[in-house]
């Protein structure tokens, strides 16, 4: 299925996102315990076709798995590294989006793609409270750094990623909303 033409038509709405990404426009707004740290980054995310993958016989979703690698300008070390799929279903035309860090919290998010002009924009959401599309993480976190809800919105115009993350934390006594934002564009192959 190396074809541009029949990847585009299988992947449907996840075909926008395929390649190899990278952004040095990244914001990172995370809690400390006096307040907020503001640190700048680059990053790499390289999304890959998976296939597809049919559920109890029925459900056909189709597949793209990414990894995203995070660096801090001030120092060039990496200080998040995450792990995930794409999901569409074709019948419904649902988006699902997973991610798994090594704080040993996951999420799966539900959401919609919708054409807006020439890009397509993603919407997701998952809660703490939501049995389908919520959050896993250990007792430790749970108890420290609950992750209440994500939120993502993320678009694709051509070669041009933007994306805009909100994990609604309990943190240090208190809620925060910690925010990633970047710009990216895909490598040319």
């Amino acid at each position: 299925m190396e074809d541009r033409g029949a990847l585009k038509v299988f992947f449907g709405p996840l075909f926008p996102l395929i390649g190899t990404w990278k952004g040095d426009k990244g914001m990172d707004v995370s809690p400390e315990v006096d307040g907020a740290e503001e640190a700048p980054y680059f990053e790499t995310i390289q999304i890959e076709p998976v296939g597809d993958a049919i559920n109890a016989g029925v459900q056909k979703l189709v597949v793209l798995s990414y990894k995203q690698i995070v660096c801090r300008k001030s120092n060039g070390e990496v200080f998040h590294h995450q792990l995930g799929y794409w999901y569409c279903e074709k019948k419904t035309n649902e988006v699902f989006y997973s991610l798994s860090i090594p704080r040993a919290v996951c999420v799966l998010t539900k959401g919609s793609a919708e054409k807006k002009g020439n890009a397509i924009e993603f919407n997701l959401r998952a809660s703490h409270d939501d049995k389908n599309f919520g959050v896993l993480e250990t007792p430790f976190m749970g108890k420290n750094a609950k992750t209440k809800a994500f939120t993502m919105h993320l678009s694709v115009d051509g070669d041009t990623m933007r994306y805009k993350m909100n994990t609604a934390l309990h943190i240090y006594g208190r809620d925060f909303d910690h925010t990633d934002e970047n710009t990216l564009t895909r490598e040319k192959v």
